[in-house]
Parts: structure tokens; sequence; C-alpha cells
């Protein structure tokens, strides 16, 4: 299914669980959980089908950013934050979604934290999953040297450190071959699935132009709706100390951070149980009809 948006982009959208559920004589409203993949360049395949999980509790919508998977190109001018913070917000207006709770995974995550900052009030509350507020090189060349020895650091230093958008194209094969491995603590690569759609034009626009300079922590004090923010102990590509500084950023009444010990890159891959109770728990706190 697609929908358009004020300027004619057309986002890609499905949904997964009831929104209205019957409840004796009367019908029950449940939350609704956006869930906002990675990248950037990927989809929202990467949710499914562990996110079916979420299905008895609130109606999970799924979507591609625009430029990605299966929605509208849009031109690169239009390939930023604000950008697709806002495209949530339409999205939402256009499908009569009110207060969702909004999760970002990883590059997600970035559009999560300026959406929660951008437009304080939208949301029931956020998920902040395995993502950072700024890019921490160092950090990231230092976990996968832990994880994967001289090589993988060598590749990432490669791909990451790219001088250009072509470079950064010329190493992504490498990157995604040795380094993918490394993200998930059970060696699963997320970029080895053929049912995703990579737009690596994305990828690289976004790493040599908004992304270099990112600092999204300022804004984070900004933030009004409950978050959660869940980290793996052994995530390479944004390691634990960019989850820290997020915390840090937040008004802290509002900050509920959980750390999964045994996790990589996406903790709902490596322990789906805790991180889903954890995600139902969080929903239900937060959540009223």
């Amino acid at each position: 299914m697609k929908v358009q948006l004020i300027d004619g982009t057309r986002l890609w959208f499905d949904t997964e669980g009831l929104s209205l559920v019957p409840d004796g004589d009367t019908m029950r409203q449940r939350p609704t959980l956006i869930v906002m993949h990675g990248g950037p360049g990927g989809d929202h395949n990467g949710f499914k089908p562990a996110f079916s999980a979420m299905a008895d509790t609130c109606q999970v919508l799924y979507y591609d950013h625009r430029g990605h998977g299966r929605s509208d190109p849009s031109t690169p001018d239009h390939w930023n934050l604000d950008r697709w913070a806002d495209d949530v917000v339409e999205l939402c207006a256009a499908l009569a979604i009110e207060r969702p709770f909004v999760l970002g995974l990883s590059f997600g995550g970035f559009v999560a934290q300026r959406l929660a900052s951008r437009h304080p009030g939208f949301a029931a509350g956020h998920i902040f999953l395995s993502t950072a507020a700024t890019k921490d090189s160092e950090a990231i060349y230092a976990m996968f040297h832990r994880l994967g020895g001289d090589e993988a650091e060598a590749i990432a230093r490669e791909f990451w450190g790219a001088p250009d958008e072509a470079a950064m194209t010329a190493a992504v094969v490498r990157y995604v071959t040795v380094c993918g491995p490394l993200y998930t603590t059970s060696g699963m690569n997320p970029f080895g699935s053929k049912r995703t759609i990579f737009r690596n034009e994305v990828l690289t626009h976004f790493n040599h132009h908004e992304g270099p300079g990112l600092n999204l922590l300022p804004e984070l004090a900004n933030v009004r709706e409950p978050v959660l923010v869940a980290h793996g102990e052994h995530d390479p590509v944004t390691p634990m100390v960019g989850a820290e500084r997020i915390v840090a950023a937040l008004p802290a009444h509002l900050v509920r951070f959980e750390r999964f010990a045994n996790s990589g890159h996406g903790v709902f891959r490596d322990e789906p149980e805790a991180f889903f109770t954890v995600l139902r728990s969080f929903i239900h706190d937060h959540w009223t009809s």
C-alpha cells in the first residue's frame, strides 16, 4: 500500500495487528507502533517476521522512508532528517493515526530523535533502538577490532572514512561481507537478506552530507514524551557510549534505559524474548486509549 504526502511523494507502508478490538460491548483502541528501519539505504524488511510478536499488543505499522525500498525515490535535496521526520507526521495525518509509539532502529533512530525534538506532543512515546546521536568513529573502529580483529577494523576504516561517495560505494561490498556478520552476536548478517531493497545512493549521500556533522544531543533536551533507549553491549556500529550520551542528554524523568548484555546491533535479533518483553512493558506503561 502507498499513501501520498503533501508534496506528492508516496510512501509504501504495511500494517500488522488490529487497531480496534472487541472488548465486551465496546471496541477498544489499541496503540499503533511505527517501526522505522535503518540504513540509510535499507528498507523495512529487517523487522519481519520478528515484530509480528507485537501484533498481540498493538497495531504495527511498517514503512519505507522516502528514497528507500518501495517508497518513491524523491530527490537528494529531500534526503535529510527534517524531511524524513516530517514525513512520519504527514503519514500519520493521512492515515488518521494519533499518538503512536515511534521506534527508530539505527539510522531510523536518527529520524526518531529528530521527530521527538521537532514535533513535541506528536507521539505517545519513543523507542531509540541501537542508535546514536553523534558519530564516534574511533569507538566504532575499536569495537570492530575487538569483534573482528585487524581486518574488520581496516575495512570499517576504509568504508566509514571514505573520502567521497564513489569511494564509499566501492568499499561497500567488502564492508557488508566482512563487517556485516559482526553486527549481531549470532553472526547473522543483517545485510544478507535478498528480500531487502538496498539504495546505496541514499547511503552514500547521507554519509557525505548531513551525516558527518550529525549531533542530535543538544536538541534532545526538547523531548517531551517518554523514551525507551535499548542497546546491545556488543554493538560495533553504534557502540554503547552513544546510547549513554543519548540518555544523559534527555530529560532524566522521561528515560528508561535498557542494556542487553548478549546483543549487538538491533537487539531484537539477538535477544528477541527479552527485548519484546521490555517493549511491551514500555507501551503498557505509557498508553492510555
